[in-house]
């Protein structure tokens, strides 16, 4: 039908995709699952900084920073989290938003959100020096960027 035909049109469009760059508020948390795999669960914050133009004082910087949950299922990835990445590295994500439905303990819905790196198409990368472990020479051999002039990481996108 023509209706049909449109409906798959619009969905062949769709893309669910998340990208952040972010420090680990907390060291990796390890969780082994029924099916013998693991799953890394991170607590991921992002700052956002700007200028309040409003007060007529450009100097005056405000920030907010926003908190991201994070479950990776790539195996690879969380051997590598669970062994080299602790409480403060930079990190790079990339995995798809899921919102989870769930019920408290009063029976009123609630919902989480959290960005899962699947074991296929995510991924999860180091970005601070010491996220490559005791035999990294570089930040390129874990698949980071090295620091500029300034000490930031550079990323080249």
């Amino acid at each position: 039908s023509e209706k049909s035909q449109q409906e798959s049109r619009h969905m062949a469009g769709s893309v669910n995709r998340a990208f952040i760059v972010g420090n680990l508020g907390i060291d990796p948390e390890i969780r082994g699952l029924p099916s013998g795999q693991k799953v890394a669960n991170l607590s991921v914050a992002t700052n956002e900084t700007w200028s309040d133009r409003a007060t007529g004082e450009r100097k005056e910087r405000k920030e907010r920073t926003e908190w991201h949950r994070v479950s990776v299922f790539n195996q690879n990835a969380v051997q590598y989290a669970e062994q080299y990445l602790r409480k403060g590295d930079n990190v790079y994500i990339q995995g798809r938003v899921e919102t989870q439905k769930w019920q408290d303990q009063s029976g009123a819905d609630r919902y989480t959100t959290e960005i899962v790196v699947p074991p296929i198409g995510g991924e999860l990368i180091g970005l601070s020096r010491r996220s490559g472990g005791p035999d990294a020479e570089s930040d390129r051999d874990i698949g980071g960027f090295p620091p500029n002039e300034d000490g930031n990481d550079v990323i080249p996108f």
